[in-house]
């Protein structure tokens, strides 16, 4: 049965915060408020939470998973940016844009694509998302939370606690949640690719 906490959004408990990534660092799945819509989160390495994620979205082994980063400093150990790419980057963060990039000997192979050893990160502009990841230390192994054959990710934290009850360990609700999913931009190749228009801006990359 997945435990319930609601939060300030301008100024979550700090008790709460910390209730909660003991719960994400004890192998348990969440799921959260960002500045785009409610994800599903765990450790980086809890394989068990990453097929957790699998099933309830039934995602293929295809799937970019996103690793959300608190800041650059944790961007920059599981991902390739080079000195033009960076700047892009750093322009548009923190902000509701996952960037496709090369991944660092840190990203577990299992997170990576395939063929293209590539990894989804991101800097969320989200208070109490930052919170969370401030107190955790590390970046979250995280997907929107859409459920198959929906069309617009769930927004309502009381909704996914009833709908998600034995699916995840920690349901966080701080308010009012985005329905968009994040801009997706690919810079693998070194150039920006759009590859989904979300929440972010795109002006910016075309």
């Amino acid at each position: 049965m997945a435990k319930y906490f609601d939060v300030h959004p301008e100024n979550p408990q700090p008790r709460t915060i910390g209730n909660v990534t003991d719960s994400i660092r004890s192998g348990g799945l969440i799921a959260y408020p960002t500045d785009s819509c409610f994800a599903l989160g765990c450790q980086v390495g809890n394989r068990e939470g990453i097929s957790r994620i699998r099933s309830i979205r039934e995602l293929d082994d295809r799937h970019h998973f996103t690793l959300v980063c608190q800041n650059f400093a944790q961007l920059g150990q599981f991902a390739i940016v080079d000195n033009d790419v960076f700047r892009a980057i750093k322009a548009a963060t923190p902000g509701p844009y996952t960037f496709i990039l090369k991944a660092t000997s840190e990203v577990p192979r299992q997170l990576q694509h395939p063929k293209k050893k590539t990894v989804g990160v991101r800097i969320p502009d989200h208070v109490v998302t930052q919170a969370l990841l401030a107190e955790l230390g590390e970046p979250l192994l995280s997907s929107t939370l859409l459920l198959p054959d929906e069309e617009e990710p769930m927004t309502q934290g009381w909704e996914i606690k009833e709908r998600l009850e034995h699916l995840v360990d920690v349901v966080l609700d701080s308010g009012d949640c985005g329905t968009r999913p994040t801009t997706v931009i690919d810079f693998s190749s070194g150039e920006a690719e759009i590859v989904r228009r979300g929440a972010g801006d795109t002006a910016r990359f075309e």
